[in-house]
């Protein structure tokens, strides 16, 4: 008997017919395997085939077997839990709950993490004393490792992970010389296409509704807009961005500005869909019908862009699979499977048409 199979065989659960708990061999017994491969599995060992995983876990479920996780941390000296870190100015519940984006990332985590056993912490780092509360979280084995969506472009926690040697996977390319595994959308050619879009449907005085300043995702999308107005030879000038801070309540400020100042635009891109979303509300409280007088583009391809009215048209960003790749970079760290330079994955766009545009 391996050390590992008697971690995970002490357990607690529904009482058996014997009036014991449920043992490793009951649930041995239900699935049809071995005494080892239930532990392999019980353990989260991740190259176990997947319709020998589900049978024992449905016979977990039926046996009502329940491993004793301090048992088995002992052996594998993990935690069974990674944090799932929202850092950066305004990394808040208010702003986190809001957003759908966050809402997307979050179940791509959760439903990626589910067949393995380990369980998402979920934590916000928007000032100093949190960063330490995340380090020290870490460091004193709470989690096996981080996934760190950040909103500020110069969040030092990336960097701090980093020289602490801990393992973590940053949604955004990081930072020059914070060697982090990281994935991230091919942020540039989502703008060209919402520029494209607007361009081939005749719209020639064009806005745009960009977001901080210091995210590189919002810059880069916008720098795509406009590359997309350079293409088709208009004057990159004629590009007017607004700055809003991927709100709602941002995008329609932002349009409103916009509006005062080029009552004539007939094209609107915006770095979200939740500033989309305003901008619509925005436009039509003006009296522009879209996308007849104005067209609008968005970005994500959130639950937002199907709660707008128009529906929206959109640059999808895949979230919950770049969510789930950031989950399978994360726990080949853990394992040490992983290579031994950062790891950088990227996704590619894809233009959604509906209703606005």
């Amino acid at each position: 008997m391996d050390a590992a199979s008697t971690a995970a065989g002490m357990g607690t659960g529904t009482a058996t017919g014997t009036g014991t708990a449920p043992t490793l061999e009951d649930v041995a017994r239900a699935a049809g395997v071995s005494r080892a491969t239930v532990s392999r599995v019980v353990n989260g060992v991740r190259n176990v085939d997947p319709a020998i995983q589900q049978a024992v876990q449905r016979a977990v479920a039926a046996t009502g077997y329940v491993p004793n996780r301090a048992a088995r941390s002992l052996v594998t000296r993990r935690s069974g839990a990674v944090a799932l870190v929202v850092s950066g100015a305004g990394a808040d519940t208010g702003r986190v709950f809001q957003d759908p984006f966050f809402g997307r990332v979050v179940s791509g985590v959760v439903r990626a993490l589910r067949p393995r056993g380990v369980h998402p912490v979920l934590l916000f780092a928007d000032g100093e004393a949190d960063r330490a509360q995340v380090l020290a979280y870490l460091t004193q084995g709470g989690g096996d490792g981080a996934l760190l969506v950040t909103t500020d472009g110069r969040d030092p926690l990336p960097g701090l992970l980093a020289r602490a040697g801990l393992p973590a996977v940053l949604f955004a390319r990081p930072a020059p010389g914070v060697p982090l595994d990281w994935v991230d959308l091919r942020h540039r050619e989502g703008g060209v296409l919402a520029g494209r879009h607007l361009l081939a449907r005749g719209c020639r005085r064009l806005v745009a509704i960009g977001g901080p300043a210091d995210v590189p995702a919002s810059r880069d999308r916008v720098a795509g807009f406009r590359e997309a107005g350079f293409r088709e030879a208009l004057a990159g000038a004629a590009v007017r961005v607004a700055e809003a801070d991927f709100t709602l309540d941002g995008g329609e400020q932002a349009m409103r500005a916009l509006l005062a100042e080029h009552p004539d635009l007939d094209g609107v891109f915006a770095a979200n869909d939740l500033m989309a979303q305003g901008a619509c509300l925005v436009l039509r409280e003006h009296g522009r019908r879209i996308p007849e007088d104005v067209a609008v583009v968005g970005f994500d391809d959130s639950g937002a862009a199907v709660a707008a009215r128009p529906r929206l048209t959109t640059v999808r960003q895949p979230v919950e699979e770049m969510a789930a790749e950031m989950v399978r970079l994360l726990l080949d760290r853990v394992s040490g499977t992983a290579a031994p330079e950062p790891v950088e994955v990227l996704f590619d766009p894809e233009l959604v048409v509906r209703d606005s545009a």
